[in-house]
């Protein structure tokens, strides 16, 4: 039988996975990013180092893996901090500045090694969120412009999970303690950004259901199998359980106690790597259905209008939304090294279910290798806009016409980005970027009289690998 496809791509530097960081040691090629790799976390990834990146937390752009420590035993660790600080110097309801920070640490269990059991493994991360939001505090607008915010700012196990590749690696299994955005609605292109709109996954998922999101996680799994060389089919089943998203949750309490149902995701998707493609590719179709309950936008628990009566909204059962979503490397000067320019782009609807928005569409471009001398700076630009849906505004326009206002509600949030990645050293990475809110969704001030002022953002995302720093481990560019 042939192997999986891009399973370790040798002779070039794999990009990174998920959503804090990867394995020196390469990558298995799977989902989407425009070099060929994985974008699943832990199980499409090798190690709990690859399951960084995605969401933002690895000082990795998407050609390197940071610096494993690898203890020689088939234990290995990753240790890593990002941090990310924003002030709004126009726009919003106020100017002022936030700073979000999250301490990562990873490990990854070769069970082969230890215990004799061929392509098993046992992936385990912590994480601590710590800091403000300036889109809470300031913006008004309800998407971040500092991923890292979010999740509960506390200490937490974020993964434990099992993961079993079969079949010669044409089918990956994982199970126990999971999120499902980072196995599914991921690219490590999306978090060489710092607005929540796209890193670590497209927003409108989680605007219009319960998908499970970093770092919150619940029992979960999901299989990943080659149909071919370059053609899979993924789905996942994950618990919804609101008990697990309050802020003091530390992620020890696997009890199902508080669990409204289930969200189920799914995804046909075509995929190369450098090792099958002179020009990587990624392109995908899939959805959700989210089987729990959620609360009504509009009604209260007496069918009324909640803006007005202020009491606790309706529950309701069932969700489900559609996406397709591709990247594409278009650009490649050099065919022996893995920089050049993707272009990436989603876009995202719902099906059923009474939702607050009615559309995402996403585009963007991600320039690897810049100048002479600086292969692993990265150039990137992303857009993209929320459309609400009727039952959204309807609550702003009923809250208004309460205070005898008449007025036009904008009826899409725009956000984009333009940054540039600094790889300063080979444990630390610097991006500046500069954010932009075109009509700043003011569903959390529907009695607000102005519309909230567009909003300029000026960022920066600070990421360290402090194995690397503390010179336990080559990171990127080191070796």
């Amino acid at each position: 039988m042939v192997a999986r496809p891009g399973a370790r791509l040798a002779g070039s530097a794999p990009p990174p996975a998920d959503g804090q960081g990867f394995s020196g040691q390469g990558f298995s090629g799977q989902g989407f990013s425009g070099q060929g790799f994985s974008g699943q976390g832990f199980s499409g990834a090798d190690s709990a180092a690859e399951a960084a990146d995605t969401l933002g937390q690895s000082a990795t752009p998407a050609t390197l893996p940071p610096g494993t420590l690898d203890l020689g035993t088939g234990i290995s660790l990753l240790l890593n901090y990002t941090g990310q600080g924003a002030i709004n110097p126009v726009g919003g309801i106020r100017q002022g500045s936030a700073w979000a920070g999250q301490v990562f640490f990873g490990l990854d269990a070769d069970l082969k090694r230890l215990a004799g059991i061929d392509g098993a493994s046992l992936h385990i991360a912590l994480t601590n969120r710590h800091g403000r939001s300036l889109s809470n505090d300031f913006i008004g607008n309800n998407t971040s412009v500092q991923e890292i915010f979010g999740g509960g700012q506390t200490t937490r196990l974020t993964l434990f999970s099992y993961q079993q590749k079969l079949f010669d690696e044409r089918l990956d299994i994982e199970v126990g303690r999971l999120v499902a955005n980072i196995a599914f609605l991921n690219s490590p292109i999306y978090c060489n950004f710092q607005t929540n709109s796209a890193c670590g996954n497209p927003t409108f998922v989680f605007k219009t259901s319960n998908f499970t999101f970093w770092p919150v996680s619940s029992w979960g799994g999901h299989a990943k199998a080659w149909l071919t060389d370059t053609v899979f089919v993924h789905v996942g089943a994950y618990e919804v359980n609101p008990l697990h998203q309050q802020p003091g949750d530390n992620g020890f309490d696997v009890s199902t106690k508080g669990a409204t149902g289930a969200i189920v995701p799914f995804e046909l998707g075509y995929s190369t790597t450098f090792a099958n493609d002179g020009l990587p590719r990624n392109y995908g179709i899939g959805g959700w259905y989210d089987a729990s309950d959620y609360t009504d936008p509009v009604r209260d628990i007496t069918g009324r209008a909640a803006v007005l009566t202020g009491l606790n909204g309706l529950t309701r059962f069932g969700r489900s939304g559609v996406y397709a979503r591709f990247d594409q490397m278009v650009w490649r000067p050099d065919p022996s090294a893995p920089q050049g320019l993707t272009l990436f782009g989603v876009a995202m609807a719902g099906i059923s279910g009474r939702l607050t928005e009615d559309y995402f569409l996403e585009i963007g471009a991600l320039q690897t290798g810049t100048f002479a001398g600086r292969p692993y700076d990265t150039v990137g630009f992303v857009i993209n806009t929320q459309t609400f849906s009727p039952l959204a505004l309807s609550s702003i326009t009923l809250a208004q016409a309460s205070l005898g206002i008449n007025r036009p509600i904008p009826t899409r949030q725009v956000m984009m980005e333009l940054n540039y990645g600094i790889q300063v050293a080979p444990a630390i990475r610097l991006t500046p970027n500069l954010q932009y809110i075109l009509n700043p969704d003011q569903t959390r001030f529907p009695y607000r009289p102005r519309n909230i002022p567009d909003a300029v953002v000026v960022g920066a995302k600070l990421s360290v690998d402090l194995f690397t720093l503390a010179g336990l481990a080559g990171g990127p560019g080191s070796r």
